[in-house]
């Protein structure tokens, strides 16, 4: 937990980009009880240390590698599905808190740095959280699942939010929670910042 405070950007980074959930918001908790609920509906499971590792995959890709691994015959539309879960999130919002360790490191440098948030949730549902830990106007530049068609582990959604920030991918420090973040910031050129280690 220590290490957030020793933190400091290299000399050539000129831009921060955060993953959403899990990163800035401490939201995994809730996302998985909203998932856990709306899947029992249709048959499905997720086991917790599931939903970890495919943690940054758009909700319409899990709802359709679970349903396969599964051996699951979908009785609705994944769209559908998503927006049911996403649904039962939101009437959780009011306990959404900010990651105090990353959030710290975005207070200090959203006067100095551009910042932009890359995350592999639909954008509606990221703007709400961002805004429920009041960060969402620190932000340049919001992407989500809908603005690539490629996703973590691709690069896309960084890369894509480097250049609406108008900065080099090899000017900018990625900050994430899981592998598949770490790997997309990795191919998309930038430093990779893991936050695990400091929660």
């Amino acid at each position: 937990m220590g290490g957030v405070l020793h933190w400091n950007p290299l000399p050539t980074t000129q831009a921060l980009i955060f993953d959403c959930d899990g990163t800035l918001a401490d939201t995994m908790p809730l996302h998985h009880r909203a998932w856990v609920a709306m899947l029992a509906d249709h048959g499905l499971v997720f086991p917790e240390d599931r939903f970890y590792a495919m943690a940054g995959m758009p909700t319409v890709s899990i709802i359709a590698a679970l349903a396969a691994e599964q051996g699951v015959s979908l009785d609705a539309e994944p769209a559908t599905m998503s927006r049911d879960k996403e649904d039962r999130y939101m009437t959780m919002l009011d306990d959404v808190v900010a990651i105090p360790e990353v959030y710290a490191i975005a207070e200090r440098y959203r006067t100095t740095l551009p910042m932009a948030v890359g995350s592999g949730g639909e954008r509606w549902v990221v703007d709400r959280t961002l805004r429920a830990i009041g960060v969402f106007d620190w932000m340049g530049a919001i992407v989500g699942a809908e603005d690539t068609e490629r996703h973590k582990p691709e690069p896309d959604v960084f890369l894509e939010a480097a250049r609406r920030l108008g900065v080099a991918p090899s000017a900018c420090a990625v900050f994430e929670d899981s592998d598949l973040g770490l790997e997309a910031g990795r191919r998309a050129g930038m430093v990779a910042v893991d936050i695990r280690p400091w929660r």
